[in-house]
């Protein structure tokens, strides 16, 4: 067992460390306050191969393994959560299509989105069907060599922006085994969005519903096979979990890092706070947490790169688990700074606002536990 980087990984991992510090953190509040989608900032973080980390290398993605993507991701949520986050979900779609697609739709897709030439979404969740993701009713009905689609997804980031939109929708029975996947261009007739959502957080990125009226689209943009997009859209969220995960990490480092400073320098009662040591047990606890939970996520990495039989349950609790110890490492440090940390001139308000969401998206917590106490019951 070697916890160790090797040096590839350290060099990823300082690469996008330098990106984060260079290209995010200089502008994360101002993203935030004037609710701005960086795609400038998108584009050049393909430039830097993060648009398709784990896509295969033959149309351009890096094809690193998930522990790498951990690494990338918890550097770049630390220079500004919601805009790696939406990397991170680009990144899911993408792969999905590589993954799952035929050779002329991988051809015909992939290039563009590890270059963010065009940018993804991942269309899952409905108005009628959050964590009961396989009762979604958005219709796909073959007619000749198109499908036709009729319904509506919700909670979609980066819909109204982005090019291309990976879509589960249903084209058999009821259940999973009816679902199928599909990507949906832009510009197609039919295809439309509603107003960007008022959002706790995460506004450095778009979120609205997707509709589709009679929305009529190639069958050569479907993914696979028919009746197996739910098991595609699976695969991608246990990924998609280790990354909005390693997306809390960041945050809550950036957070420890910031209360650090701030109690080191803070007075009361005639002593820096950080002196005390109720303060000290404090942040001893933020760090260990931190550690436990970052370890839990690169294990859950480790699974999905080896095929291990239970990635699956070890991706649910280290999405668990880190975003419920990241949150509360964030509030904590909130909490240190008194009432300057509910202050905009501090990072603390705005790196909760963005990690409480991590908590319900990819699957809210409560999912993540049903999905493990199934495990163990087997």
């Amino acid at each position: 067992m070697d916890f160790a980087l090797n040096d590839d990984q350290r060099a990823i991992q300082d690469a996008a460390r330098a990106f984060a510090e260079a290209e995010l953190a200089p502008h994360s509040a101002q993203w935030d306050e004037d609710k701005h989608f960086p795609v400038d900032v998108l584009k050049a973080a393909a430039e830097m191969g993060f648009a398709g980390i784990y896509t295969g290398e033959e149309h351009g993605g890096m094809g690193l393994g998930r522990v790498e993507a951990a690494l990338i991701f918890e550097e770049l949520s630390r220079g500004d959560v919601a805009t790696a986050a939406f990397i991170s979900i680009h990144n899911m779609a993408t792969w999905m299509i590589d993954k799952f697609g035929s050779d002329e739709l991988r051809a015909r897709f992939v290039p563009s989105l590890v270059g963010m030439e065009k940018i993804a979404s991942y269309c899952l969740t409905e108005p009628g069907s959050g964590s009961d993701a396989a009762a979604l009713r958005t219709t796909a009905v073959r007619d000749g060599d198109h499908y036709v689609l009729n319904g509506a997804k919700a909670f979609i980031s980066g819909a109204g922006t982005s090019d291309v939109y990976v879509v589960m929708v249903r084209t058999g029975g009821e259940g999973p085994k009816g679902i199928s996947t599909i990507v949906v261009e832009k510009d197609t007739p039919g295809l439309s969005f509603g107003a960007n959502e008022k959002k706790m957080g995460w506004n450095a990125q778009p979120t609205a519903v997707v509709s589709f009226d009679d929305c009529r689209v190639p069958a050569a943009n479907l993914v696979g096979e028919e009746g197996a997009g739910f098991k595609y859209a699976m695969a991608g969220l246990d990924g998609g979990r280790l990354n909005i995960a390693a997306c809390s990490l960041g945050g809550a480092r950036l957070a420890l890092e910031t209360a650090q400073e701030y109690v080191a320098g803070r007075k009361q009662f005639g002593q820096a706070i950080g002196q005390f040591q109720n303060t000290q047990f404090e942040l001893a606890d933020m760090a260990t947490d931190l550690e436990a939970a970052r370890l839990m996520v690169l294990r859950g990495a480790w699974a999905i790169d080896t095929g291990h039989a239970e990635k699956t349950k070890w991706c649910a609790m280290a999405k668990r688990l880190t975003t419920d110890a990241c949150f509360q490492i964030a509030d904590q440090a909130l909490q240190l700074h008194g009432g300057y940390g509910y202050l905009k001139d501090y990072p603390l308000e705005r790196i909760v606002r963005d990690l409480r969401v991590h908590r319900i998206l990819e699957g809210t917590n409560e999912i993540m536990r049903v999905i493990v106490a199934r495990e163990l019951a087997r």
